[in-house]
């Protein structure tokens, strides 16, 4: 199988705009993404390691993508995450599949 790279669009937390190219086959999310590409300070993303048990990769999807279901997990997490918009979703719970090519997201205030 071949590996199929897509772009995201990632303002970061001093809104700055990075296009980034995501791999497809390597079972990676959103914030582990941001972690490889460095988007924010080491320590402030991903703390609990992409088990929707803290809320540091909270970002909003700026983009009409059709995301994956949100987990009750996710869900009971951002109801007691800071700076929660409409549109605030986990990065560790996005996964990088071929349909979120040009996903935009911008990463949440550090709570």
């Amino acid at each position: 199988m071949s590996q199929v790279d897509i772009t995201l669009k990632i303002t970061d937390r001093e809104g700055v705009l990075h296009e980034v190219q995501a791999p497809t086959d390597m079972a990676m999310n959103l914030m582990e993404i941001v972690r490889s590409y460095e988007l924010a300070p080491e320590g402030t993303i991903g703390i609990c390691g992409g088990m929707a048990m803290c809320a540091s990769c909270q970002c909003y999807v700026k983009s009409d993508h059709e995301l994956p279901e949100m987990s009750v997990d996710e869900d009971m997490m951002l109801a007691e995450a800071f700076y929660v918009e409409d549109n605030s979703r986990l990065g560790c719970q996005i996964q990088m599949t071929p349909e979120m090519d040009g996903l935009e997201v911008e990463l949440a205030p550090e709570s």
